[in-house]
């Protein structure tokens, strides 16, 4: 089956006159013969074997509620993890439980729950509540909750196997035309790559007396990388335009060096549109991966009132992220004259007849990209244990209690090769010859070996070894928490509505929890010595905790009454006591109203908080690639609308016409910002709104359908406002007030050095808000009820979001500009209005054969810059290339049976017509975000994805 919404009350039992107590994501009271309030959608482990994911944020972000997050296929800016992002209000804002128990945070430099801890074969389901939750769950439950429910009382062994990988052909018209025309190479034909293969042991034993159980498991995934070059669609990084062009990064090989570019061992002009570097096919499109869980899960009742459990899980999880090569990035440096590596000629070219040949120190612009030395590479690595211990019980027919603690840790390191020591680079640019003839350096620094960029092929791995050096970084994340929580039912007690026949429902509790985080990187990293990697990474070191109180009622108002069959009332309360922020509340109110049995309505409203992190609290302030596109960069002076805004770059920061058009452009769309937390932070706010129905005719046995309209509004969301933003309102306003933010460095960029950068640190800023639909539908029926006796049966699962509205308000008292449709520089990852998922399942009567059929279909996307908002509109970046994401359909297909009555086989394959990501240039593609020339966490980027999993259980 598909995902599928929790819309049945309680699993029906051979018993017509028994009810199952079941606890669903968005309450903690038990509740009989009724149905969640809050819209929860629900993913079954069948879900996970007929999509033959081996990666659980694969299944998760196929959800029409989930957008792009972290995940395998970031290269340049990953961290490693594996995270979720519901209804596109950021990871920050997704709470992520396993059994209704809060993940510990992922990793110390992106606290979001990496998803990666979570053994997808050891999942019973996957309960999504897409609305505010922090009544229930507490802070960072603002755009919902993903409750993993793990599979317990296992009893026997069970083997399962999977093998995957992706197949495609390489034929995009496109691509072939961008890379002839530019001379690159282009892979051709039919590839086989990405191969991932996933191997699960489970133990389980129930204890002689019946009373208890344990289960354990161990699993191991190993995944391969994909490169881009390994697809025609990514073997060159497009630019944006009238027609897809092969672009590239300014610091290549042969080197720049001033004006001139070496051509085998002399001088020519340099063509800034011709003379790039084709980094695309050396970046990562899949990073490699190995992955180790292991872990148990046990109970025994030692009484009646008295049930002790544990849980106890470890994930060790290390992948490599590979981007271009590193070098020399465009910067100043400073070259001798009497080089030894330079020819007579090119000492000429550089420093004329009257200098050439003597000691005079040239200041020139030097770009050289490191070809020999390979990519740059993060080699990341993090170890997770998680440990809970607890007590549970009756304590009569209508009370119970749990108790519990839990304690979670992730160790996270990181290694760093492949850059340059940017100290280094001047030493090994001024040459001399020694009394021996030999060409060595002038700097006195031990080891020091010259760097000779002059001519093709000179570089010796001497010279590398002097400028390469590794960084390192590492890093915890700790979270502590004690619990102890209270349900029961009060009709016995009296307490009652005199028009409902069952009593009141409560659950109360309290929590303390606390959260700490370090990170620390080298020297080198920290002051960011290393060229080329974004930045300083300064320390972090923080903590906070919360004790909270919490309570819900589930109320009973009117029962079995003319047009009442069912009116209920549901309300929460949360009090939190930060250590950090101070006091927080936050409560919800719902309603259930069934007229009928076979209709009910629903609405509910939630107030939800969310409390600053320990990274947007603490971290230090540095200057890190921030921003995307600077608006005063590489203007054309045949340019009429480029000399406009020329002139207002020039009345902005204070300087002449010539001085902007030579302000050069960063063709890889990235610039400096000076970024930091603040201490002073206060937590966000959101109201949440849903109302809806389900809809279950007894006309139509087996059919199921529920619309829900959700509403959600956040206020003082932290961020910070935005680099982009920043010089777009000092350039078109000439607003001081931001233009102060704004520093130049000597050559009035905001990339060449660390000395140009936008001031853009941590804020309560404006606000984000978020409406839709969402529509389920379920439906199983014997065949038979359509002639086809003996057939079997036939199910029809759906899942789909109709986003209405997206906005941002960048500050308080902005108008908000609204993402819905719209993807690029500032709506970054793609928003579609519509996406949905259709399944279909044949079940047969055969060797357990079942056949199943999906169809995922995401709408077309409009590029930002075309919006009629001004926040958005912008004429500069309305490439015909890029104007639009058309949309797509991918249809998956799955089959499972058994073989020979021992084995159960389940073989798949995903994207069945190999389609072919929606394409856009590098002027709309941020980094990040965008890899490959595509968004690679939205849309199926390497093609048919096939898999063969086998299982045995003894």
């Amino acid at each position: 089956m598909m995902a599928a919404p929790v819309l049945a009350q309680a699993q029906t039992t051979d018993d017509p006159a028994a009810v199952e107590e079941v606890v669903v994501t968005g309450s903690r009271i038990p509740q009989p013969n009724m149905q969640s309030i809050s819209p929860v959608t629900q993913i079954t482990s069948q879900d996970i074997k007929a999509q033959g994911v081996t990666r659980v944020e694969d299944m998760i972000n196929a959800l029409p509620q989930a957008f792009a997050a972290q995940g395998a296929n970031i290269s340049n800016g990953a961290t490693g993890t594996a995270t979720v992002n519901l209804r596109g209000l950021g990871t920050s804002r997704t709470l992520v439980l396993i059994d209704g128990r809060r993940m510990t945070p992922g990793s110390p430099v992106a606290p979001a729950a990496d998803l990666n801890f979570i053994p997808s074969s050891l999942v019973s389901r996957v309960e999504v509540n897409t609305g505010g939750a922090s009544a229930v769950y507490g802070s960072d439950a603002v755009a919902g909750v993903v409750n993993f429910i793990m599979q317990r009382d296992f009893e026997g062994v069970k083997l399962d196997a999977q093998y995957s990988g992706y197949q495609h052909h390489n034929e995009d018209v496109n691509a072939k035309n961008a890379n002839n025309a530019k001379g690159f190479s282009l892979p051709d034909g039919t590839v086989w790559d990405g191969e991932a293969s996933e191997f699960s042991l489970t133990i389980g034993a129930n204890s002689p007396d019946g009373k208890g159980n344990v289960t354990a498991y161990a699993t191991y995934r190993e995944v391969a990388s994909v490169l881009q070059g390994n697809r025609d669609y990514s073997a060159c990084t497009f630019n944006s335009g009238s027609v897809f062009t092969c672009g590239g990064s300014g610091t290549s090989d042969p080197a720049r060096v001033g004006s001139f570019v070496v051509d085998g061992n002399t001088f020519r002009a340099r063509n800034a549109a011709t003379d790039v570097y084709n980094y695309g096919p050396t970046n990562y499109y899949q990073r490699p991966d190995k992955r180790v869980t292991l872990g148990a899960f046990a109970h025994y009742e030692v009484k009646p009132w008295l049930e002790a459990y544990t849980d106890l899980m470890f994930m060790d999880d290390h992948t490599v992220a590979q981007i271009a090569p590193g070098g020399i990035f465009a910067g100043t440096y400073q070259i001798n004259c009497d080089n030894p590596l330079m020819t007579s000629a090119q000492q000429v070219q550089l420093c004329g007849t009257t200098d050439a040949g003597t000691s005079t120190l040239k200041s020139v612009t030097v770009a050289r990209r490191n070809t020999e030395g390979g990519g740059r590479q993060s080699d990341i690595r993090h170890t997770s244990y998680r440990a809970v211990v607890g007590a549970r019980g009756d304590l009569d027919k209508n009370w119970s209690y749990d108790t519990y603690f839990q304690y979670g840790t992730t160790i996270y390191t990181q290694s760093t090769t492949g850059y340059f020591l940017t100290s280094r680079i001047q030493n090994a640019l001024i040459a001399t010859t020694d009394a021996n003839g030999n060409v060595v350096c002038k700097s006195s620094d031990a080891g020091c070996v010259p760097y000779n960029i002059f001519s093709e092929g000179g570089v010796t791995q001497a010279a590398l070894d002097y400028l390469t050096v590794d960084g390192s970084e590492k890093g915890t994340t700790s979270q502590h928490v004690l619990n102890f929580s209270i349900t029961g039912l009060l009709g016995d007690y009296g307490v009652r509505s005199p028009l409902a026949e069952d009593g009141v429902g409560v659950a109360a509790g309290v929590e303390y929890r606390r959260e700490s985080l370090t990170y620390q990187a080298d020297y080198l990293l920290t002051e960011g010595l290393l060229s080329g990697t974004g930045g300083a990474s300064p320390a972090v070191n923080g903590s906070f905790n919360v004790a909270e109180l919490y309570g819900e009622a589930r109320v009973p108002l009117v029962q079995n009454a003319p047009l009442v069959k069912d009116l209920q009332l549901e309300l929460g309360y949360r009090y939190s006591d930060y250590s950090t922020v101070g006091s927080t509340n936050t409560y919800k109110i719902g309603a259930d109203y069934s007229p009928i049995d076979d209709l009910r309505f629903r609405a509910s409203y939630n107030r939800a908080v969310r409390a600053p992190n320990v990274i947007e609290l603490y971290a230090a302030n540095a200057v890190q690639l921030d921003g995307s596109t600077d608006p005063c960069a590489g203007l054309d002076s045949t340019d009429p609308d480029d000399m406009a805004t020329a002139a207002k770059c020039a009345t902005a920061f204070g300087l002449t016409t010539a001085q902007v058009l030579a302000i050069e452009d960063n063709t890889a769309s990235q610039y400096n910002g000076l970024t930091g937390g603040n201490p002073d932070l206060k937590p966000e706010t959101s109201d949440t709104y849903t109302v809806g129905f389900v809809a279950r005719p007894s006309v139509v046995p087996g059919l199921s359908l529920s619309v829900d309209y959700f509403h959600i509004k956040v206020k003082d969301y932290i961020s910070t406002v935005g680099a982009d933003l920043i010089l777009q309102r000092c350039v078109d306003n000439n607003d001081q007030a931001f233009c102060s933010l704004v520093h130049r460095d000597s050559n009035n960029s905001l990339y060449l050095s660390s000395d140009g950068y936008v001031t853009d640190l941590t804020m309560n800023t404006g606000s984000l808000e978020t409406s839709g639909v969402d529509f389920n539908l379920n439906y199983s029926t014997d065949l038979d009820t359509f002639g086809l006796g003996g057939w079997g049966r036939g199910s029809v699962n759906f899942v789909g979001t109709w986003l209405d509205t997206l906005k941002t308000q960048p500050l308080p008292g902005d108008a908000a500009y609204d993402c819905a449709g719209y993807y690029g520089t500032i709506c970054g990852t793609p928003s579609p209005e519509w996406r949905h998922k259709l399944r279909t399942t044949w079940t047969t009567p055969w060797s357990d054969l079942s056949i199943s059929a999906q169809w995922r279909y995401i709408a077309g996307i409009d590029l930002d810059a075309t919006s009629d908002d001004p926040q958005l509109n912008n004429e500069d970046l309305q490439y015909a290339t890029d104007l639009r994401l058309k949309s797509r359909s991918y249809i998956d297909l799955s089959a499972s049976f058994s073989l020979r009555d021992v084995y159960k086989m389940n073989i798949g394959v995903n994207n069945l017509f190999d389609i072919d990501p929606p394409l856009v240039g590098g002027s709309n593609c941020p980094s990040g975000s965008c890899n490959g020339n595509t968004y690679s966490q939205v849309y199926d980027t390497l093609g048919r994805y096939g898999f063969v999993r086998i299982s045995r259980e003894f």
